[in-house]
C-alpha cells in the first residue's frame, strides 16, 4: 500500500475533481445550461438528495435490527414502513422531474430484469457477469 502525504492527497483530491464541483460559478453556469436544455435541475437535484436521505434512514433502521440488537417489532417495522413512504415520495419527484411514470419505470426495470433472467429466476453468473448496455 503507498503511504500518502495528507496535503499531497487534498492536492490529488481537487485535481481530479470537476470545475463545477469546485466552484459555484462554474457550478451555476452548468446548473444554468442544463436547464435551457430542458433539465428539471431542481427537481431532479431534490429527488437525488432525498431518495439518497431517506436510503439512507431506512437502512439505519435496518442496520439496527441486524447487527446492534434492536427489536425487530411493530414499532421498528412502522418506522420502515414510513421511511418507504419516503422513499415513494423523493422517487415521485425524480418521475415528475424525468417525465416519467412510476409505472412506466417499473415496466423498465421489468423489462430490464426480464431480459438478464430469461428462465424468471436469479443467476449469480448472470448477476455479475452482464452483456453490454445491460447497466
Amino acid at each position: 500500500m503507498t503511504k500518502v502525504d495528507t496535503e499531497k492527497y487534498v492536492e490529488f483530491v481537487k485535481g481530479v475533481t470537476s470545475p463545477p464541483s469546485l466552484d459555484w460559478p462554474v457550478c451555476a453556469a452548468r446548473l444554468s445550461e442544463l436547464e435551457v436544455n430542458d433539465c428539471n435541475v431542481t427537481q431532479l437535484m431534490t429527488a437525488a438528495f432525498g431518495l439518497t436521505a431517506e436510503s439512507g434512514e431506512f437502512t439505519e433502521v435496518v442496520k439496527k435490527i441486524f447487527l446492534q440488537g434492536k427489536p425487530y417489532n411493530e414499532e421498528n417495522v412502522f418506522h420502515m414502513k414510513r421511511e418507504l413512504g419516503d422513499i415513494m415520495w423523493y422517487l415521485a419527484q425524480a418521475c415528475m422531474a424525468l417525465d416519467i411514470s412510476i409505472d412506466e419505470v417499473m415496466g423498465m426495470n421489468f423489462d430490464k430484469l426480464s431480459a438478464r433472467y430469461p428462465e424468471g429466476t436469479f443467476s449469480i453468473e448472470r448477476s455479475e457477469n452482464r452483456v453490454e448496455g445491460d447497466l
